[in-house]
């Protein structure tokens, strides 16, 4: 059911002695928002709502959460569905597309990928440009912004549809390739190409590990859990990044801008570097020789700054930390990693399934808690985390932007704002002030 005005339902806004109706609609799971589109050019009022937390800036069809019931669903359907039975490219054409693909598109769109995972040669010389201390985070999004330069061909068709993957496949082959290169960057090591033969996620582990000497193959249980990361990170409705792209995006922006700019927003501590927090965390209560249980004290007094327990949108359950603790439980029996961080991790988990002070409060395990974790597993150093953040998340940031782009009303995004600084002053000469 689509977004619809309910009719003869209104909510009145009173503003001294001047009334305004402003009509009510309703969203497809029974979402009621009030609509104030024309509340300024008919009242002279704007509303303030720092953070946005009360602010619809769109309507979108491809992302539905509920927080107070955990429930989270792409186009549609269940997380738990999707993570059960589909694969992250699967997904990914599912986002964008709005459908499940039918046979043959999803390998389509691999093959496609295959073709774009390699580099313009020229771009190694960038690479050679950044420093080895450049975050992974600042190289990704400079490089996105780059590869531009090598396809001027895309930047001018602002439309994306089945028949027209190339945008689609090159952003998603790009970013993976870019990611592992500017990690073997940062420890000194040779590049290693792509190979066609493997799958998605196969090819960036190897792109990541092997060595010039000796060839990286990961466990099908390493493969899997990669894929399930990315594919619990491809859309989340409308976050910090998400905003981003769609923002950047509403001014005509190219396809390449608007991604790059997504990828900033995803850099800070608060959005996508929040699993990085988690471990570092972990590794400063291991290194300090922290007693967990004094640790859940001096939380309580405030005392401790507590990373990857409860989440800003779901008040009860994180379903996507639901579906990665099983795999991360089932992944560190598999490979039977013995890591010094695990026991503080399940000893704090423990504590806030149990104790009434993190109940009432909803400080649940979220998913970064349990992604920190699976990536350290798999070995992923903790300074690309954001980054294999940015790879999950690049398929809901080109479904939105397409959203966006195909909105016969979209406007270009023009927040206002309520004036605090000085009112109109006479302006004195320098030789003459005091």
């Amino acid at each position: 059911m689509p977004v619809q005005e309910v009719m003869n339902q209104t909510a009145k806004l009173q503003l001294g002695d001047k009334s305004i109706d402003l009509p009510v609609v309703v969203g497809s799971e029974n979402e009621h928002a009030v609509d104030i589109s024309k509340l300024r050019s008919e009242t002279g009022y704007i509303t303030l709502d720092n953070g946005f937390g009360n602010t619809g800036a769109c309507r979108s069809a491809i992302t539905y959460i509920d927080g107070e019931k955990g429930i989270l669903r792409y186009r549609g359907y269940s997380m738990e569905t999707l993570a059960e039975n589909s694969t992250f490219l699967e997904v990914s054409w599912l986002l964008i597309f709005g459908e499940l693909p039918k046979p043959g598109q999803v390998e389509d769109l691999a093959d496609r990928i295959k073709e774009h995972s390699l580099l313009h040669q020229d771009m190694r010389h960038h690479f050679e440009g950044f420093p080895a201390t450049a975050h992974p985070m600042a190289v990704l999004s400079a490089m996105i912004n780059a590869s531009s330069c090598y396809h001027p061909e895309l930047l001018e068709n602002n439309s994306i549809d089945e028949s027209s993957l190339e945008v689609v496949a090159m952003l998603m082959a790009k970013v993976s390739t870019i990611a592992a290169f500017s990690y073997k960057k940062s420890i000194g090591d040779p590049q290693r190409y792509p190979d066609p033969s493997l799958d998605y996620c196969s090819n960036f582990l190897h792109c990541m590990f092997s060595k010039p000497y000796g060839r990286y193959s990961a466990e099908p249980e390493v493969v899997r859990a990669l894929d399930l990361f990315l594919m619990l990170h491809a859309d989340h409705e409308q976050n910090c990044s998400t905003s981003t792209a769609r923002v950047v995006g509403s001014s005509e922006a190219n396809l390449f801008a608007s991604m790059s700019a997504a990828v900033c927003a995803l850099w800070g501590p608060l959005h996508g570097g929040a699993n990085q927090r988690c471990i570092e965390m972990l590794e400063g209560i291991r290194r300090d020789g922290l007693d967990v249980k004094k640790v859940v004290e001096r939380v309580k007094n405030r005392e401790f700054k507590l990373m990857g327990f409860g989440h800003r949108v779901y008040k009860n359950s994180d379903p996507r930390a639901t579906i990665l603790k099983k795999a991360s439980d089932d992944l560190l029996k598999k490979l039977g990693v013995d890591d010094p961080l695990l026991p503080i991790a399940q000893e704090l988990e423990d504590v806030a399934r149990h104790d009434e002070f993190f109940l009432s409060r909803n400080l649940y395990p979220n998913v970064d808690f349990y992604s920190g974790i699976i990536l350290r597993t798999i070995g992923i150093p903790i300074e690309m985390f954001t980054v294999m953040f940015a790879i999950g998340r690049m398929p809901g940031w080109i479904a939105h932007w397409k959203e966006q782009h195909e909105n016969p009303n979209g406007r270009i995004a023009r927040p206002r704002q309520v004036y605090t600084g000085s009112p109109e002053r006479d302006y004195v000469a320098a030789g003459s002030r005091g």
